[in-house]
Order: C-alpha cells, then structure tokens, then sequence
C-alpha cells in the first residue's frame, strides 16, 4: 500500500491544490484537495494493460475553468435538485441559488466542488475535511464535514462521508465520477423502481416501477445515452446496487452503498457515465422520501465502495 500527496496545480487565484495517490492490489487512483476531485482510476484490462477509467482534465485549472460536468467531483451540500431553490425546516424557509434551471443544483453556485478541502493521510488512505459556514449558499448551519478515500486488500475504492452540524439542515453527498471502462457498456442495477420527473427534472413524488420502461436494468443491458434518472435501489437485494461493465475490455466496476438511490447520468455529449449513489432529488421538499434532514448531536455517515475486477 502506498499513499503519497504530490503538488498539482494551482487555481487562478493562486491558490495550490495537491493531489493525494493511492495505490493497492494494482489499483491506482488519485484525489485532489480541489473539490475533493478523483481525478484517475487506474485499473488493468482483460489484458492486464492498466489504463484511467474515469473523465476528468490533467490540471487542477482545468476543472476550475470547466465547472459543469462535475467531473469526478464531491458534490454537496446538497446533490441532486431542490425545488425552486427553496424549502423549509422546522418552519423557516431557506432560499438556495437557482443554478439549474429553475433550481438548486449540487449545492448552489460554488458548492463543495469548487472548495480546497483539507488533506491528512490515514490507514490506506487520506482524509478530506472542511468546515462549511452557517449559511454557505443558503444552508443554515455550521457544517464540520470530511470525506475519507481509502483503498481496501483487493484495491477497491471506498468513499466514506461525515458530517456534524450546529444547527438544524439538510445534507446529502455524493461522488460525481464519470467511468468509462472501455467503452460499449452494458450496466445491471438492483432497482425494481425510479422516481418519475417533471419537465425541470424534478420528481413528481410518486415512485414507479421500472416493468416495461426504458429504465429496466435488472439484467445487464446496454446503456446507452439520455439517462439522467434516479433509481430506487431494493435495500432487501443483498447484493450490489450496480454493475457497469464493458465487453471491449473486459473490466467490471461494482458499486456498493448506503444510500438510498442512485442518479444514472450519461449524456449524450459525454462518453461516460456517472452513477452518483445518494439520496432522492428534492428530498427536504417530499416527506415520503427518505429523511436528509442533520440535527445537532446527529452524525451524518455514508459510504460507498467501488470494486473491480475482470470477466
């Protein structure tokens, strides 16, 4: 096991960004301290060639100058779409930038991807924190968040989330990577039902099954593009939430969670696709779906873990 932080870059400010390697069981990957960015996934082929399975830019400057895509970014406070940018806890309202469409998108304007987190180097793997103020982009209450990357014996990647708070909030997170694992992929998901939108991507509230859509991964099929959905993920599977897997090279990426749901997102202008394990879009407005809500004396904890491997 290696772990090793290295200068990168530096944003237009001036300010440095660091990048953190980990390196186990030949998997490679690198972080930035830059909106907690993974920035390389190196994993071998069939053939045993290793080669980077996720999007991204070589410089810290260029996610900085090229924002939208959320390239393999930590993606908070909120991921996903809240309503209007708006909505109420214990009945104050809270109005958030409107930053998709009509609104809130990925935690506001400048949300945790376009902050420098703090770094230090734990067992197999380092450790991201920061302390996001009483009302950043909208959020009420102090924050104290980390976000810890590790690398387990068989070189599969863990992304585990905390986060305490002085006040009551909301929070969900999520990791933004887009893999492309060698093109052509076919994708398996442990979800019998999807959260139907409206014309603004937000969910209706009614929760669907996936019988006879488009949206039916419960065996592998190909994915395609256009999918910018949230899946229900059957928590009593036991197994994976999702498989994604690519018959040109022969590598399987398998996703692990305790969330909820997972956003699918491959567009058609991207040739990779993001599957951000989370909770439900618009959750603090949809009391049927699963809490987001933090209150002091609450933890805030969640991972998820990304394997590899060969078929």
């Amino acid at each position: 096991m290696r772990v090793y932080g290295e200068p990168c870059g530096r944003l237009a400010d001036g300010t440095d960004v660091h990048g953190w390697v980990l390196e186990r069981a030949g998997t490679r990957v690198r972080v930035l301290t830059y909106g907690g960015i993974v920035q390389s996934v190196e994993v071998p082929d069939r053939d045993g060639a290793a080669g980077n399975v996720v999007l991204g830019h070589g410089e810290p400057a260029g996610y900085e100058a090229d924002p939208g895509p959320y390239f393999g970014a930590l993606v908070g406070r909120y991921a996903n779409r809240i309503a209007g940018g708006v909505f109420t806890l214990d009945g104050r309202t809270h109005r958030l930038a409107r930053n998709g469409g009509p609104n809130s998108l990925h935690g506001g304007e400048r949300g945790f991807d376009k902050r420098v987190w703090d770094a230090e180097p734990v067992e197999g793997g380092v450790r991201l924190s920061r302390v996001s103020p009483d009302g950043e982009e909208g959020f009420p209450g102090r924050l104290e968040v980390s976000a810890t990357y590790t690398l387990d014996a068989s070189g599969a990647l863990r992304i585990a989330y905390e986060a305490v708070t002085d006040a009551p909030t909301v929070v969900a997170l999520t990791n933004h990577t887009y893999w492309n694992l060698g093109g052509a992929h076919e994708m398996r998901l442990a979800a019998g039902h999807f959260t139907p939108l409206d014309d603004t991507a937000i969910p209706t509230g009614e929760i669907a099954t996936v019988d006879g859509t488009r949206l039916d991964f419960r065996d592998f099929r190909p994915v395609g593009t256009g999918l910018d959905d949230n899946f229900v993920l059957d928590r009593d599977a036991g197994g994976p939430a999702a498989e994604l897997y690519s018959p040109l090279s022969g590598r399987l990426l398998t996703v692990r969670t305790t969330e909820p749901g997972l956003q699918v997102y491959a567009p058609d202008h991207l040739d990779g696709v993001a599957l951000e394990t989370q909770a439900f879009p618009d959750s603090p407005n949809r009391p049927r779906f699963p809490s987001t809500v933090l209150r002091p004396g609450e933890v805030y904890a969640s991972w998820t873990e990304y394997a590899f491997g060969i078929r």
